[in-house]
């Protein structure tokens, strides 16, 4: 477990971290999310990400890892995300 200020955390730290992404499959969802990812994770590489339509194709899944060094840089990428209008659910 680490210690994060007075967080614990069973995450050790620096780590490739992955999340998975979905919103509604737009021309530029993909580009988006890559940017709201560079943000806080400036050297996250756009060519790892792995997409995967829904069956309809009404919706777009995005994996994408990055390489994690603090719960407070995971914390605001997940907020960045998960209130960004373009993204339904963020794992």
């Amino acid at each position: 477990m680490t210690q994060t200020g007075n967080q614990e955390t069973l995450i050790e730290f620096p780590c490739a971290f992955p999340l998975k992404i979905m919103g509604e499959r737009t021309d530029d969802f993909a580009q988006v999310i890559v940017d709201v990812v560079r943000i806080h994770a400036p050297d996250f590489d756009a060519t790892t990400v792995e997409m995967r339509a829904s069956g309809t194709g009404k919706y777009l899944s995005l994996t994408c890892t990055v390489m994690a060094n603090s719960k407070d840089q995971l914390d605001n990428l997940y907020r960045a995300l998960s209130g960004h209008p373009l993204v339904k659910v963020v794992l």
